[in-house]
């Protein structure tokens, strides 16, 4: 058996049984909230490759021991208000992003057929431009955008905080000669 993660390897060396759930998974104690398994401080069950070759390599689990629990229980406060705080910020985030629009100048036919598409990617580099900073994982389009109009794009900042951004694809501007 070859286990490539370090903490995993030191497991399996020091012969120490990795925490198994009543389902079978191995229990992990959430050190930061993941949007499809559960808030900072769950005790949840995932299989063991995903512990193992994501959420602890990441930095998002750690193993559910009785001692980890204890000091989960001990800064539960800490944890609520470290939440609350960025709670705050992703609202903060998503009033900013709802009251901008954002211009981004395509090539296109007289028809207003875009020669390309406009993504996700240039949507994030637009709104970095009015100093706003998000991924382009944060973008949910319904599909690409391929002609010159406003359009409405949705943003999911995660925890289920999700906003709009206008978006207008406009004729880059002609160079005079």
């Amino acid at each position: 058996m070859q286990v490539r993660n370090k903490r995993a390897r030191s497991a399996f060396r020091t012969g120490k049984r990795l925490p198994k759930g009543p389902n079978g998974g191995i229990q992990l104690l959430l050190i930061q909230s993941v949007d499809s398994l559960g808030k900072q401080g769950d005790v949840v069950e995932v299989k063991p490759g995903y512990a193992k070759n994501y959420l602890i390599p990441q930095g998002l689990a750690t193993f559910a021991t009785d001692h980890h629990r204890r000091m989960v229980e001990k800064h539960k406060a800490q944890l609520a208000e470290i939440q609350r705080q960025q709670l705050a910020s992703l609202h903060e985030l998503a009033e900013r992003i709802a009251q901008t629009s954002v211009t981004i100048e395509a090539n296109a036919n007289a028809e207003g057929h875009l020669y390309g598409s406009i993504g996700a990617e240039e949507i994030v580099h637009a709104l970095k431009n009015e100093g706003i900073s998000i991924s382009t994982d944060h973008v949910r389009l319904d599909g690409q955008l391929k002609e010159l109009a406003q359009y409405s794009v949705r943003i999911y900042l995660g925890h289920e905080i999700e906003t709009s951004l206008k978006v207008w694809v406009v004729p880059q501007a002609q160079e005079a000669d």
